[in-house]
């Protein structure tokens, strides 16, 4: 007889939560109309952050269910709290926008929770099947979302290039779990773990498996050579979109890049491992270089995320557990700064518009002395400028590719730091010591205020006491790897 037993729903309580509201504020949105935008969109931050803390209430530990498809540790817990925070960010960052642009409508809020739910099962995926589902579940909002701004013909054709880049990534993604699955068996992260200890010779359609799975999560975090979408995306869709794919989005998939390789592969390290060393590699010469002749701080801030990619990567390369406690303080401090440094981004209003261009930044620090500070401030930290906790984020990355005797790999990415960090100073130098441009319009409004006075005092003040998070990353990234 065939074992029917109830699956223990409480490790999936959060997202099992964070789906039924999405659905009641669907039905919400379609009895009271458009006009009923600005409350669905409060209704989501607030869902977002009971799940937050549902999340934190997990019991400590390790709980699998769904027929070991489904896993919760204190590194889902960890990654989880990050994707609640950003997804709540990115819809406070929209408020003011969708306003102002005349696209005020109550599924944005609910796509970015529909996101959200397959984020959470991304970052909880024990089996490639639900790994699978979670991704998908995850993207297909985000393709929404990216065309969003229906009238916008940027917004169209990003939308478009997403979709269909997407689709091709999603296909190299099923082709290496079909390989993994045709030798190794089965599907399950446990059992593949248990498989390969201990076997000294692994079948080279296995590897080849690992390499087009490893090929689909770059594509997910816009890894060089999997980055061509992202530049044309960030610039086309709406800005608060944009913020959003800069964020939630990055962190869910690098904890699936994560969970994928050192879970059931981490026998496997020494062949996967010059894969994830090129991939970074890459990415941190061309977030470097071809950031410099930007002229649109959207395309800026794309290959900047590029960059930033390849620099959490060397934690994963390292394959050890001082460097995934190093990505994960990384994926903390990024969303911190990502998200105050787009607050700022949707402040650049003039009487025509929104502008996009650096140059309308010219001495914004006459015009607006404290959003000049705040930019500043964001600037030097994604720079890696002591003390700010960009800084430290590198610095523990770093370290763990010295530990690891990778040193080529840590020069790399000082070096790359150092070009970086010419694009980055070249924005305080505008700010600071140009002759004024256009003002922008009235002052930030209340929710992008409070955006950036939070993100901003924790990148300043970062230094001052690293402690907790430092200490909840070690723990989470000795879970992974226990």
């Amino acid at each position: 007889m065939p074992n029917h037993a109830v699956p223990d729903f409480a490790p999936a309580a959060p997202e099992i939560f964070l789906a039924g509201a999405a659905m009641a504020l669907l039905m919400l949105g379609v009895f009271r109309g458009d006009g009923s935008s600005r409350l669905v969109s409060w209704l989501s931050v607030l869902s977002l952050i009971v799940a937050f803390f549902m999340v934190q209430m997990l019991p400590d530990g390790t709980g699998i269910t769904f027929a070991g498809m489904f896993i919760t540790d204190p590194f889902a817990v960890f990654m989880k709290s990050l994707v609640l925070i950003g997804s709540a960010l990115a819809i406070v960052l929209s408020l003011g926008y969708v306003r102002a642009e005349g696209f005020e409508r109550f599924e944005y809020p609910i796509l970015i929770l529909l996101a959200s739910v397959g984020m959470m099962m991304m970052i909880s995926a024990n089996d490639l099947i639900s790994l699978y589902m979670g991704l998908e579940l995850q993207s297909l909002p985000l393709y929404v979302l990216a065309a969003f701004k229906r009238d916008s013909t940027r917004a169209t054709e990003a939308g478009l290039k997403y979709f269909v880049l997407g689709a091709l990534s999603s296909g190299m993604l099923l082709y290496g779990c079909s390989l993994i699955y045709g030798f190794a068996g089965t599907t399950n992260f446990t059992a593949l773990a248990d498989s390969l200890r201990g076997s000294e010779d692994v079948s080279l359609g296995l590897l080849i498996g690992v390499v087009f799975l490893a090929a689909g999560l770059a594509f997910k975090v816009s890894a060089v050579p999997f980055h061509m979408w992202t530049p044309d995306v960030y610039e086309g869709a709406p800005t608060p979109v944009t913020a959003f794919f800069a964020t939630a989005p990055k962190v869910a998939a690098m904890a699936l890049f994560l969970r994928a390789m050192l879970d059931p592969f981490a026998n496997l390290v020494s062949e996967w491992q010059q894969i994830i060393v090129f991939v970074a590699v890459a990415s941190m010469i061309l977030g470097a270089f071809a950031a410099i002749g930007q002229r649109n701080i959207k395309r800026l801030m794309a290959y900047s995320s590029i960059g930033h990619v390849g620099y959490a990567l060397i934690g994963l390369a390292a394959g050890t557990e001082t460097g995934v406690r190093g990505v994960l303080i990384y994926m903390a401090i990024y969303l911190a700064m990502t998200a105050g440094t787009f607050a700022c981004i949707l402040c650049m209003r003039q009487k025509e518009g929104m502008v996009e261009s650096i140059d309308d930044l010219s001495g914004l620090a006459r015009t607006s002395p404290l959003m000049a500070a705040a930019i500043g401030i964001f600037m030097f930290s994604l720079a890696g400028v002591p003390p700010m906790a960009g800084f430290f984020g590198k610095l523990y990355v770093f370290k763990a590719a010295v530990d690891s005797g990778m040193y080529l790999l840590a020069v790399i990415g000082v070096v790359t730091s150092v070009v970086g960090a010419f694009y980055y100073l070249r924005i305080v130098k505008l700010m600071y010591f140009d002759e004024p441009a256009e003002a922008f319009e009235k002052p930030a409004g209340m929710e992008l205020s409070l955006v950036m006075a939070g993100t901003g005092l924790f990148t300043l003040f970062f230094f001052v006491y690293p402690a907790p998070l430092v200490l909840w990353a070690q723990a989470a990234a000795a879970a992974l790897l226990g």
